[in-house]
């Protein structure tokens, strides 16, 4: 039992957050393919 009061008075550190400008720039690039995709659409029912 008291290794557990140890756990609890004694806490982690934080550990750091992950870099995510990867998926930042993955997102971007979907959302903008989509974007893209949308307005093509668009743009060929407006035409016809």
């Amino acid at each position: 039992m008291n290794s557990v009061e140890e756990k609890k008075s004694h806490p982690q550190p934080q550990k750091e957050s992950p870099d995510l400008k990867g998926t930042l720039i993955s997102v971007m690039l979907l959302g903008s393919f989509i974007l893209i995709s949308w307005f093509g659409v668009y743009i060929l029912f407006i035409s016809r």
